[in-house]
């Protein structure tokens, strides 16, 4: 990505993630609509409740591994193979490490979690038989977050997008076989999800394996190297800390939201998986923007980065302006596919949650745009403090939300964090390339 057209690179490279962030998000809405149509609003509300705990935990594990495949695509932008190669071994080794203890930690404090999430009673224990089983499989979710983050360091975004397809197709076999066949409930839909997530790491590995020589690493680049570490881990940990501040801030609002009863969650649970669903193109347009900045950091072509940020700022503006009075429109239609019967409050819920929220969506698409760019480029502290940003502004419309339970508040808090903190990040990349300037970087 250091050659060539920005606009026409970014293009080719987004549309992959684009595709392959839908079929990702698909597990979860696949497990939410079967849950929510063939056992029932509570289950459908328990799954819900868990949200904000796996963006938590899962979050926090992705950060990890995308900042450890920062350092790759920078090598690699460079030309240095050797220490492409080492990154990539030491960023498997890390990330063994840690999964291990976040598997462990998660699993016994999850009762605890819950608890203080004032999760309500009549779903408690089938959002914890939930949240558990996804948290025991999550060496499946970070075997293809890691394995799908270093093919796009090194420019292939569409062998994954294969894999997420097959994965998906795989997920609901698997959610009707367990939850409709066997009556496993949602822990069935836990199962499908691990399942599926861990057969599309498997392939990336065998892909990686057959395919690219350029990956193959030697024993010499699984020893842990300190220069590498270092730097992996100086990415790495502001990053994922960055999607524990913004979860921490969600898990507030999920608080806030929980005391207003399982028919409120049902109806956020359901809004909210069709709005994760239509906001992934601003997903892949921030990991398009990571992997273009780092590796044109890596070449130390910061005219050509400043370009890039322009494409990526009209195509966030265009689509985040059609996206809004698309889902405005078809929310009574998407609504119904959670349900049966008639939606009654759930549909009025869910339609003012749509309604808030989507008239925020550029600045969700520059927080994403600013965000990735700067962590390619190496730089952690900034995006970290965006989502700190973030967090105070969820945070204190989530305290209002819940002192007053009002459920126009809880909604208002993720457009105001999306607001504040993109303003922030944008700022932040305006000092960031003045910074570069006077040092003479163009």
């Amino acid at each position: 990505m250091t050659k060539g057209s920005p606009f026409k690179l970014i293009s080719k490279f987004i549309i992959p993630l684009i595709i392959g962030n839908i079929f990702q998000q698909f597990y979860n809405l696949i497990d939410t609509i079967i849950v929510g149509r063939f056992v029932g609003v509570k289950a459908l509300a328990a799954v819900g409740a868990t949200g904000t705990i796996m963006f938590l935990i899962l979050g926090f594990m992705q950060g990890l591994t995308t900042g450890f495949t920062v350092l790759t695509a920078q090598r690699f932008g460079a030309g240095d193979r050797a220490g492409m190669k080492k990154t990539v071994g030491n960023a498997a080794v890390l990330s063994i490490i840690i999964t291990i203890i976040a598997t462990i930690v998660s699993v016994m404090g999850m009762d605890w979690l819950l608890r203080i999430m004032n999760t309500p009673e009549d779903i408690f224990y089938m959002a914890k038989d939930y949240i558990v089983v996804i948290c025991l499989g999550m060496g499946c979710n970070i075997l293809y977050n890691l394995l799908s983050s270093i093919l796009r360091a090194v420019g292939n975004s569409k062998v994954p997008l294969y894999f997420l397809i097959v994965s998906a197709v795989l997920n609901v076999f698997l959610d009707i076989t367990l939850i409709v066949n066997f009556n496993m409930g949602v822990a069935g839909a836990a199962w499908a999800t691990v399942i599926s997530q861990g057969v599309s790491g498997v392939l990336c590995l065998l892909y990686i394996m057959k395919k690219v020589p350029l990956l193959h690493i030697t024993k010499e680049d699984w020893k842990l190297d300190e220069y590498c570490v270092k730097n992996q881990l100086t990415i790495g940990v502001p990053m994922a800390l960055q999607f524990s501040i913004t979860a921490v801030g969600t898990i507030l609002v999920q608080s806030a939201l929980n005391m207003l009863g399982s028919t409120a969650v049902a109806a956020y649970t359901a809004a909210g998986k069709v709005e994760q669903l239509v906001t992934q193109p601003f997903m892949a347009l921030g990991m398009t923007m990571a992997t273009y900045s780092a590796q044109n950091r890596g070449v130390g072509d910061i005219d050509r980065i400043r370009k890039g940020v322009f494409v990526a700022n009209i195509m966030n503006v265009i689509y985040a302006l059609v996206i809004a009075v698309v889902i405005i429109e078809a929310m009574p239609y998407a609504v119904q596919l959670f349900v049966t019967g008639d939606p009654g409050e759930i549909l009025q819920l869910a339609n003012t949650y749509i309604r808030v929220v989507s008239t925020c969506f550029i600045p969700l698409g520059l927080i994403f745009v600013y965000r990735n760019l700067l962590q390619g480029c190496g730089l952690s502290f900034l995006p970290m403090m965006g989502g700190v940003v973030e967090l105070v502004s969820r945070s204190v419309l989530a305290f209002v939300a819940a002192e007053s339970k009002s459920y126009v508040g809880v909604c208002m808090a993720n457009a105001a964090a999306w607001l504040s903190a993109g303003v922030f990040l944008w700022i932040a990349y305006l000092f960031v390339i003045r910074s570069w300037k006077k040092k003479g970087l163009y």
